[in-house]
């Protein structure tokens, strides 16, 4: 497709989602990797919130959460889920619909043990999505796994990965006078060739 120059331009909608992204974290000022990551719960009522998009891989979109959280027993449940990563900066959105698997292996545990040791036990004490009576009762169990864990707690096994594998995505860009450039990769499935088309803003 000739017009899909410029930042547009390229075979593999992933390595456009990567320098996208690098160049939002030049210039976009708390967590470029951001998206709004949306669910639908067993009555087919829809969901959102924000979470950090932790990869992007050669073939998919990687986040990391509490299996036991709301998001995770919704995704679970469908097997599918949809996010938008928006840079003010830039000007610039990416969305993404697919279908999601776990990554609960050695690339989870690797993740795992780079956050900061907070984080870690933040994890194990978190029992996220849950009510919390008080904050104070939150520290309590975060102190507790200390004691219980120490200083290199393994990851535990409700907490890891989501591997979004998408059948669409798109790529938007401002334009001036709300007449956006706008171009949609779609698949059936993951083992299918992308079609690209460009939409009206």
């Amino acid at each position: 497709m000739s017009e899909r120059t410029g930042i547009f331009a390229g075979d593999d909608p992933f390595q456009i989602a990567r320098d996208w992204l690098v160049e939002a974290e030049a210039s976009e000022p708390n967590d470029p990797n951001a998206i709004a990551l949306s669910t639908v719960d067993g009555d087919g009522l829809p969901n959102a919130r924000m979470v950090l998009l932790k990869e992007i891989e050669d073939a998919a979109f990687v986040f990391y959460t509490n299996y036991e959280s709301a998001k995770a027993q919704e995704i679970d449940q469908a097997g599918k889920a949809a996010f938008v990563m928006h840079w003010k900066s830039l000007r610039r959105q990416i969305r993404v619909r697919g279908l999601v698997t776990k990554e609960d292996g050695p690339q989870a545990d690797a993740y795992y043990k780079s956050r900061s040791l907070k984080s870690r036990l933040g994890a194990w004490a978190s029992k996220q999505s849950h009510p919390l009576d008080s904050r104070t009762t939150l520290m309590g169990e975060v102190a507790k796994m200390t004691a219980m864990h120490g200083p290199n707690p393994a990851r535990p096994s409700f907490w890891g990965g989501y591997r979004i594998t998408p059948v669409e995505i798109e790529f938007w860009a401002d334009g001036a006078f709300r007449l956006h450039d706008r171009f949609v990769w779609r698949r059936k499935t993951a083992n299918d060739h992308w079609t690209i088309e460009r939409l009206c803003p």
